[in-house]
């Protein structure tokens, strides 16, 4: 059992050690997806992750995978499409855009995690300043992006999107470079983010980082 959480209480976790191995990282249930609950839980390590059938559920996965900037790996291929500056890339022009664009159906999965109750509460993050989005056009279309939490010197990736080949990945690159971030947050290893340099660390590790880098006013990327 996993502890229960009233939406009508400040917000208070339970210790992120107590999480479950099974399903990893499934920590708690209930509370409320609003500014003071996520910078609450985001501080910590924590974010919610739910299908639209469930309660809010908070997670904290152990171990924890996270990019260093330095450690950004750039194809040849991806370099050379930075170079021919085909894209336009900017920060936070349009927050509401590419969150909706992450929850559209992808190729191979059904359903999205990010419902309209989430896409309200991170448009009120973003609103509040703590939220951000990177966007790729192509002249006035939208065809990538990110978006994430960003505390202090560490941003918290939610997820991107692609509607040209490496799109994405040039919004990731942007983030990279523009110097305001020591850590990546990137919740879960997939194969694609490990291609991408990121590594997996410890809990201790990443709340140790968190403690010396996560504080809670926000630097959004530089566009």
């Amino acid at each position: 059992m996993i502890p229960w959480l009233e939406p009508s209480s400040i917000p208070h976790f339970p210790e992120t050690a107590s999480a479950l191995s099974e399903p990893r990282g499934l920590l708690a249930a209930g509370g409320k997806l609003n500014v003071e609950w996520l910078l609450v839980a985001y501080r910590q390590g924590i974010f919610p992750w739910f299908s639209d059938n469930e309660p809010i559920l908070w997670w904290s996965p152990a171990p924890r995978t996270v990019l260093y900037p330095a450690n950004f790996y750039q194809s040849r291929s991806l370099q050379k499409l930075a170079r021919r500056q085909r894209y336009r890339l900017s920060v936070n022009e349009d927050f509401r855009g590419v969150i909706e664009s992450c929850a559209g159906e992808r190729v191979g999965q059904q359903g999205t995690w990010i419902n309209p109750q989430m896409i309200d509460a991170y448009t009120e993050m973003h609103d509040a300043g703590f939220a951000h989005s990177i966007e790729c056009r192509r002249g006035d279309e939208l065809v990538g992006g990110l978006y994430g939490i960003g505390l202090g010197r560490v941003f918290f990736g939610e997820s991107m999107f692609s509607r040209e080949p490496n799109t994405s990945k040039l919004c990731l690159r942007h983030l990279v470079e523009s110097g305001n971030y020591e850590m990546i947050d990137c919740q879960l290893a997939t194969s694609h983010l490990k291609s991408l340099g990121a590594t997996e660390i410890t809990r201790e590790e990443f709340e140790s980082a968190l403690d010396r880098l996560a504080w809670s006013d926000s630097i959004a990327p530089r566009g």
